[in-house]
């Protein structure tokens, strides 16, 4: 049952704010539900402790608390939850959520009661995990009929439509991942370990992708940090591919392809050199490269908030905008994923950065120099020539 002040004008107006910048808490544990009939189900649900993190601290920045009591209801023999959102202007909205029955056991009760806090709180500030698969009742089998035909099995959760050949990951499937065990941790190190072997032999995103179709199964066996740990590895070799691939020269079967009819009849006519724009009036700005540096920025924690792992984001307004272009890895600095996001929303980044009270430049200068340093001049000159 939801309840609230007369008013809640000022709190809906700092609350929209605030899930503008929400991000949904990573489902990072995996549990197994056995029913009566014995069969066992495995889905993986995000932690209290880190939905808590996220709405503090985004909450707290438009003065907004989160407040969870507790009641018991002697009438019914329950035990209630009642969760609160609070406005520095006295506004407030509350939710009631019944925990369990007054007779359970101590652990009954408080495992009760932190799936009853997670779920309120989640549901009244507008928050979920990342896969709608922490319903265990649902069933996972279907008989196709005229109502439901085989092809809807395909279908992800959340109306997310993703096309496969755009992006080559790996991710869980709804169906796959509830009827098969976890392993135990030693054989779900070994597997970890065969999969993350196998991908050194990809050689290009083809052979990625036709590995993660292929591997998909035997993941969803994986314990979640064994199968984080294969993710990202899967992560940095599409990465390595893509940037392979983009600076392979063409073969000269390509060359003489990507060539018009006309240029091929001019073989005699003598070709012009390529311009050197670094030497024009007004040059244009080089676009480094260093595949190293980026992976050492992300290995940074965030200037914003200092969370580890970052991602390494280029500042767009460092450098002028180029068609399928990002600007220069000197640019770089680290941010996590939630202000990573964040800050490509906003738009305005030169002013998404002010407000957020950092000189981004500065310690992106400071880390390429670390990587980069810069020669050391020799002292050519003796003890004589430096007095005179």
């Amino acid at each position: 049952m939801q309840r609230s002040s007369e008013s809640i004008a000022s709190l809906a107006a700092a609350l929209a704010k605030a899930q503008v910048e929400l991000v949904n808490p990573e489902k990072s544990l995996a549990a197994t539900i056995r029913s009566d009939g014995g069969a066992e189900q495995t889905f993986r649900y995000a932690p209290l402790s880190s939905g808590l993190d996220i709405v503090r601290k985004t909450l707290g920045q438009h003065e907004i608390a989160t407040v969870q009591t507790t009641s018991v209801d002697q009438t019914a023999g329950a035990i209630n939850l009642t969760t609160v959102l609070a406005h520095s202007s006295g506004e407030w909205i509350a939710s009631d959520w019944p925990v369990c029955a007054i007779s359970e056991t101590a652990h009954r009760r408080g495992a009760a009661l932190t799936y009853a806090r997670r779920y309120a709180l989640f549901t009244l500030v507008g928050i979920a995990g990342e896969d709608d698969l922490d319903a265990p009742d649902l069933p996972t089998t279907q008989t196709p009929g005229p109502e439901n035909p085989k092809g809807d099995g395909n279908r992800q959760l959340n109306g997310g439509h993703e096309n496969p050949a755009q992006r080559a990951t790996l991710r869980h499937n709804a169906g796959s991942s509830c009827n098969k065990p976890i392993l135990a941790p030693e054989a779900s190190a070994g597997l970890r370990d065969r999969l993350v072997a196998e991908l050194k032999d990809l050689g290009s995103g083809d052979d990625a992708a036709r590995w993660a179709h292929r591997g998909l199964g035997e993941k969803n066996k994986l314990t979640a940090a064994d199968a984080q740990r294969l993710e990202e590895a899967f992560q940095a070799k599409l990465a390595t591919l893509a940037t392979d691939e983009a600076d392979q020269p063409k073969t000269p079967a390509q060359s003489l392809t990507s060539q018009p009819q006309n240029a091929r009849k001019s073989k005699n006519r003598p070709r012009s050199k390529g311009i050197d724009k670094g030497v024009l009036t007004l040059p244009e700005p080089r676009r480094i490269r260093d595949r190293n540096h980026v992976k050492s920025v992300a290995k940074r924690p965030c200037l914003i908030c200092g969370r580890q792992p970052a991602d390494s984001h280029h500042l767009r307004f460092t450098q002028t905008s180029a068609l399928g272009c990002k600007v220069s890895d000197v640019f770089s600095v680290p941010l996590c994923r939630g202000h990573h996001r964040e800050v490509h929303r906003y738009g305005d980044e030169v002013a998404w950065w002010r407000n957020a009270g950092v000189d981004p430049t500065v310690t992106a200068r400071a880390l390429w120099l670390e990587t980069h340093p810069l020669p050391v001049a020799m002292d050519v000159g003796g003890p004589a020539e430096r007095g005179s």
